[in-house]
């Protein structure tokens, strides 16, 4: 099955904005896609049931939704399977759930934050601002980008170390700069498990394969 349309919920505007310049790059242009921001993880959290309610009777056949999550600290699995049982109390299928069926959910949760993505391609950060240390990702606290604690804190920290926003960092902006420039193939954070490495024109691997498991959890 083709995908044609995708629609994303996100619970943040920088990654709204992140992925509003990054997509357009990543997929075919015959590929729709609509994001939708919500107020908050908390919010996201307790609006999503209704709104998966409101696309089961209007979803076609080729349209998928990806609910992206931060997971701040969460227990992995536990956040998962919350997002999962969610899901299926819309009456909607997860990829992980559908075994041979249809599906037309992914749930993908970004361990930490989305600057660990920035963390993961540093060549990207450098071409956005050319002032910081190129040497960050080889720093041992820093050379694996999801094991990065308070990844937002420690990426405005270097930032403002370089003379950039003294008065704090300005994420929506960030994302909007840093995306322009960014390589999904360079990168070394969980971002590959997270955007898929299938092909998003095709029915992406059956559940359980290994690339099932990839940025979930």
């Amino acid at each position: 099955m083709t995908i044609r349309h995708l629609s994303l919920l996100v619970e943040e505007r920088s990654m709204e904005e992140f992925l509003r310049v990054l997509l357009p790059r990543l997929l075919p242009v015959d590929l729709e896609f609509d994001i939708h921001l919500f107020e908050g993880k908390q919010d996201l959290l307790k609006k999503l049931l209704p709104r998966l309610r409101s696309y089961k009777n209007r979803l076609t056949t080729d349209w998928r939704l990806v609910v992206m999550v931060d997971q701040d600290g969460d227990d992995c699995r536990e956040l998962k399977e919350k997002l999962e049982q969610i899901v299926a109390t819309s009456g909607l299928v997860t990829r992980t759930q559908a075994g041979e069926r249809p599906w037309q959910v992914v749930n993908r949760i970004v361990i930490e934050e989305l600057e660990a993505w920035y963390f993961g391609d540093w060549e990207a950060v450098r071409a956005a601002y050319p002032r910081v240390n190129p040497s960050v990702n080889r720093k041992a606290r820093y050379r694996d980008p999801d094991g990065i604690q308070g990844t937002w804190e420690a990426f405005e920290r270097i930032l403002q170390r370089s003379g950039y926003f003294k008065t704090g960092l300005r994420k929506t902006e960030v994302a909007r700069s840093v995306a322009v420039h960014f390589d999904p193939a360079r990168n070394r954070s969980q971002f590959q498990g997270v955007s898929g490495r299938h092909s998003m024109r095709r029915e992406p691997a059956p559940a359980g394969s290994a690339e099932d498991d990839h940025g979930q959890g």
